[in-house]
């Protein structure tokens, strides 16, 4: 059937549907919210419209990224640069000068700096400048060889092809193993905790991921309902799988395990996603979307990502109880000090990390 819509500018509106049969009977009520807005052109006849639609019954083309489970629209016309996916993953190409995989490029030695005085690396594992120097060209072969896997698994999860590339730069400057402090493994640094996270938060992950550790009728019955020694176990399982760090294969990598990975770091960014909409809710009994505009949710989400959900949700309370917005400029501010560094971190990760 035809529904007439009206222009609701940059608001949205909520829609409840529903169909009855020729017996009378009715389907389930389902819902929706819709965005109509215009935006004005050089002339009467050139507007453009935009029609947005969120609803778990749409059948069009996806909205971005999480905006269905915070109920939160993107800007009209579409995501911000850092928040998209380019149609050609050859755009996604960088030539920065990373320190740290220059100095994991050259002990492993992927590149020579034989010629350098300091053998091109200083005690803190990162190389010198001399060392930088070295291995710039593998610097830009390496950071980019993965842009066409990353930009698959952007297609097929969602999750913005940007963010995944620059988050795995701001973490680990794209060397898929195991941090020198060993605590963090993988292009996104994952921690036992950010698995917890991963699999607490993302259902479908966990029902993918649990079979190939546990018997299928363990997990059956959700991460939740598993005993600790369990749990430990895929938690365990889930960082040792994007490590890809090996001693025995060709430059210290395994090169097939840290493609894999990819998918995983996108998988956990989703489950981010679901726990920072449901701190909101909690915090205020509304829906995400209501309160907060879609790219500080995407910056919330990154600040539970790094620095863990206690840090958000102190801030986000912090920030509501003293009855201020809830933006990024205000909850950012609210940080505790332990937890201070995500709001570098985010805006590394919004800005591209180049260092």
């Amino acid at each position: 059937c035809e529904l007439p819509l009206f222009e609701t500018g940059e608001e949205s509106v909520s829609l409840r549907f529903w169909a009855y049969s020729s017996y009378g009977d009715s389907s389930e009520a389902f819902s929706a919210r819709i965005r109509v807005a215009r935006e004005e052109g050089e002339s009467e006849t050139s507007a453009s419209w935009y029609a947005d639609i969120l609803s778990a019954q749409w059948r069009g083309n996806p909205e971005a990224t999480c905006a269905e489970t915070w109920e939160a629209f993107p800007p009209l016309g579409g995501p911000p640069a850092w928040l998209e996916t380019p149609t050609d993953f050859r755009t996604l190409e960088t030539s920065f000068s990373y320190a740290n995989l220059a100095g994991n490029l050259i002990r492993r030695g992927i590149v020579d700096a034989s010629s350098c005085a300091d053998g091109g690396v200083l005690e803190n594992g990162n190389a010198s400048p001399c060392g930088v120097d070295a291995a710039y060209a593998t610097i830009v072969s390496w950071q980019n060889r993965f842009d066409s896997l990353i930009f698959s698994v952007a297609k097929e999860t969602g999750v913005s092809a940007r963010l995944l590339k620059n988050l795995f730069a701001r973490e680990s400057q794209f060397w898929p193993g195991a941090s020198l402090s060993g605590g963090d493994a993988g292009f996104g640094q994952m921690t036992e905790e950010g698995a917890d996270t991963a699999l607490r938060w993302n259902p479908i992950f966990y029902e993918q991921f649990c079979p190939l550790v546990l018997p299928e009728e363990t997990c059956r019955d959700g991460y939740l309902r598993l005993d600790e020694e369990e749990q430990s176990r895929l938690r365990s399982a889930l960082v040792y799988q994007v490590n890809a760090g090996c001693d025995s294969c060709p430059m210290g990598v395994d090169i097939s395990q840290a493609n894999r990975s990819i998918e995983i770091f996108a998988h956990a960014l989703l489950a981010n996603c679901e726990q920072t909409g449901q701190i909101l809710r909690n915090l205020t009994g509304k829906s995400p979307g209501d309160l907060v505009s879609y790219e500080d949710l995407w910056r919330f989400a990154l600040i539970n990502y790094n620095a863990g959900a206690g840090c958000l949700s102190l801030a986000l309370e912090k920030t509501y109880e003293e009855d201020e917005t809830l933006d990024w400029e205000h909850v950012s501010e609210n940080l505790t000090p332990v937890c201070a560094g995500a709001k570098a971190y985010v805006e590394d990760i919004q800005a591209g990390f180049s260092h």
